[in-house]
């Protein structure tokens, strides 16, 4: 179970990097955020023995959300020309 989480931990990352070539900023945050909460999710979820497809689920939630959250920011920084 474990060397399953840990594939599915560095596939969420590998596609969560490789596929944020043509999203605006607020859209790569989100995904990277998700990928990454995913990833954390998951291994944390092996490592205190729960199920590290629930970690891998809230991660993602909480992940997807701050990047979406880091995102608008930075496009409301941007935006305004500083």
């Amino acid at each position: 179970m474990k060397r399953l989480a840990t594939v599915i931990v560095v596939c969420a990352l590998v596609f969560g990097l490789l596929s944020c070539a043509d999203m605006t900023r607020t859209q790569q945050t989100t995904l990277s955020g998700a990928a990454i909460g995913a990833g954390g999710g998951a291994l944390l979820g092996a490592i205190v023995g729960g199920r590290p497809f629930a970690g891998a689920a809230i991660g993602a939630g909480v992940g997807a959300l701050a990047g979406y959250l880091s995102g608008e920011s930075d496009e409301g920084y941007y935006r305004h020309g500083r």
